[in-house]
C-alpha cells in the first residue's frame, strides 16, 4: 500500500521532473491549463540522457526526485520523460498516495489521425524497448504500420540548447527520411524534448505529414486527478520553481531561453546523486 500523507491543500505545488528541460515541452501546458497553480519543476541534468541509462539506474533517479518533491509538500508529480514514466511511474504509484501522472508516446491519437496507416515513431531506445510501449502498439496499433525510430544523441543537441542549428536538422533528417520513404503520414514525438523541435521535423517532414505531441493529455489528465480530489487552486497566479542537478550555469542559460528568466537552485548533495 502507499505511504500515507497528509492531505495536501490546494495551495500545494504540482511537482514535474524530467532529465532535462525536454520536460518544460509538459510544463508549459500544465501552466496553461492551470494558471493558478504552484508548479516546481526538477531538472536532473546531471544525469542526462535518460535514454541510455539502464531502467534500474532511471527508477532510482525516479525514486531520489520523486522523495524531493514530495518533501516539498508536492500534491501530485508529473514524470514528464517517456523513459522515467517507463522506469518507474508504477513503483512510484505503489509508494505515494498521492497521484502520479506519466507521458508515453502518442500511439493512440496517430492511430486515429493516420490517413496511410502508417505511423512513425521517434524516442529513445529505451522507451521503444520498453514493455510499456510494447502494450500501447499491441492496444492500439492493430491494423497499423508502426515505424519505430531511435534517435541517439537527439536528446543531447536539444538539451544543449541547439534547436536551430544545421547540425541538429542534419540529425533530424536523418531520423525522419526513413519514415517518410516507407509512406508514414503520421510521426509521434515520443520524448519530451523532441516538441522542442517539432519545427524542424514538421519542415522536414511536410505539410501532408501529422506531428503528434502529447503534453495537451497530461495537462488534462492532471486537472481531472486534481478535481477529483477537490485539490485544484482556485485563486491567485501560480509561481513556477526550478531546481536542477549538474552544471547550474548551462541549465539556468537553457531554461532562461526556453521560459524566460528564471532563477535554478541546485539540489540538495542528498538528491544529486553524482
Amino acid at each position: 500500500m502507499p505511504a500515507p500523507l497528509p492531505p495536501a491543500g490546494p495551495s500545494a505545488p504540482i511537482g514535474v521532473f524530467d532529465s532535462g528541460v525536454g520536460g518544460l515541452t509538459i510544463l508549459r501546458e500544465i501552466r496553461t491549463a492551470l494558471p493558478r497553480e504552484n508548479l516546481v519543476y526538477v531538472a536532473d541534468a546531471g544525469h542526462l540522457p535518460y535514454g541510455d541509462k539502464s531502467l534500474d539506474f532511471v527508477r532510482g533517479r525516479g525514486f531520489a526526485l520523486a522523495e524531493f518533491l514530495v518533501g516539498l509538500g508536492a500534491k501530485a508529480i508529473v514524470v514528464a520523460c517517456n523513459t522515467a514514466t517507463t522506469a518507474a511511474i508504477d513503483p512510484l504509484r505503489e509508494r505515494y498516495a498521492i497521484p502520479f501522472i506519466g507521458v508515453e508516446p502518442a500511439v493512440k491519437p496517430a492511430v486515429a489521425e493516420s490517413r496511410s496507416g502508417i505511423i512513425g515513431v521517434l524516442a529513445t531506445s529505451a522507451t521503444l524497448k520498453s514493455s510499456r510501449y510494447a502494450s500501447l502498439v499491441t492496444r492500439f496499433g492493430q491494423g497499423r504500420q508502426i515505424l519505430e525510430q531511435p534517435c541517439a544523441g537527439l536528446a543531447d543537441h536539444i538539451e544543449q540548447g541547439k534547436l536551430d542549428d544545421a547540425a541538429t536538422e542534419d540529425l533530424v533528417r536523418g531520423f525522419v527520411a526513413p519514415l517518410l520513404a516507407a509512406g508514414a503520414d503520421t510521426i509521434v514525438l515520443g520524448c519530451t524534448h523532441y516538441p522542442l523541435i517539432a519545427h524542424i521535423v514538421r519542415r522536414i517532414a511536410g505539410p501532408g505529414v501529422q506531428v503528434i505531441e502529447n503534453g495537451t493529455a497530461v495537462a488534462r489528465e492532471l486537472s481531472r486527478q486534481l478535481a477529483t480530489r477537490s485539490a485544484l487552486r482556485e485563486e491567485g497566479t501560480g509561481r513556477d520553481d526550478f531546481w536542477a542537478s549538474g552544471d547550474i550555469g548551462e541549465i539556468t542559460a537553457v531554461v532562461g531561453r526556453l521560459w524566460g528568466p528564471s532563477g535554478v537552485r541546485t539540489l540538495p548533495d542528498a538528491v544529486q546523486g553524482l
